[in-house]
């Protein structure tokens, strides 16, 4: 089976966008866009739903709290993860009040992604 899920990937890294989508393809996952930052990723969200957001933090344009506290107004159930190379708890307190579902930190752990994901979909089958 698969990841059967789409995905957003939101980084200002281009590299690490393509290894988060790296990740979620070897998990199994088919569809996912990604933006360099928070603006265009609530472009991508107007024209192109997805079921799971994962957006960095430290970005130009519009920053990952920013972004989140953009999406809640207008996607207040869709599920969004936190990516930060920090893993401070200021940043992590401020996106979970903002309406982050989780927070992660860098490099990417499919494992810690499968177990984030199982907590937001209690019915996902990997």
């Amino acid at each position: 089976m698969g990841l059967a899920k789409s995905f957003l990937v939101v980084d200002d890294s281009a590299t690490m966008r393509m290894l988060i989508i790296m990740t979620l393809r070897q998990m199994g996952c088919q569809s996912v866009i990604d933006a360099p930052n928070g603006r265009v990723a609530l472009e991508k969200l107007a024209t192109s739903p997805v079921d799971v957001v994962i957006t960095d933090v430290d970005m130009p344009e519009m920053n990952g709290l920013e972004f989140i506290r953009h999406a809640r107004q207008r996607y207040a159930n869709l599920p969004i993860l936190i990516l930060s190379a920090h893993g401070d708890d200021a940043t992590r307190v401020a996106g979970m009040r903002l309406g982050a579902n989780g927070y992660l930190t860098k490099p990417l752990s499919s494992a810690k992604l499968i177990e984030m994901l199982e907590q937001i979909f209690p019915d996902l089958e990997m």
